[in-house]
């Protein structure tokens, strides 16, 4: 069981089709690994970077810029990590059904 900070999340919209969350990361925070269960879109609020590290344990790097969207399919699984000095905050928008 890690020790780290949990990240926070704030639902703000949840309907038939879609979520939207607010999830932030206080330096040294952690979501915990999890599997997306839907496809969706990521909208970074804050610059930086998060650590993301998958399954085997392998890290990297994915640089964040406030505004510059990015898509994922469901089933990647891995945790996401804050190692910067900084807070990151983003809104992720889960695509529950197809419309």
């Amino acid at each position: 069981m890690s020790t780290r900070p949990q990240a926070v999340s704030v639902t703000h919209v949840e309907g038939e089709r879609t979520r939207v969350t607010e999830w932030r990361l206080v330096p040294g925070a952690e979501t915990g690994a999890h599997v997306h269960g839907y496809d969706y879109v990521i909208v970074p609020i804050t610059s930086g970077a998060f650590t993301i590290m998958d399954p085997d344990g392998s890290e990297r790097q994915f640089p964040l810029e406030p505004g510059r969207s990015y898509f994922r399919k469901a089933g990647v699984s891995h945790n996401v990590l804050n190692n910067g000095t900084a807070d990151i905050v983003f809104v992720e928008v889960e695509l529950l059904q197809e419309g």
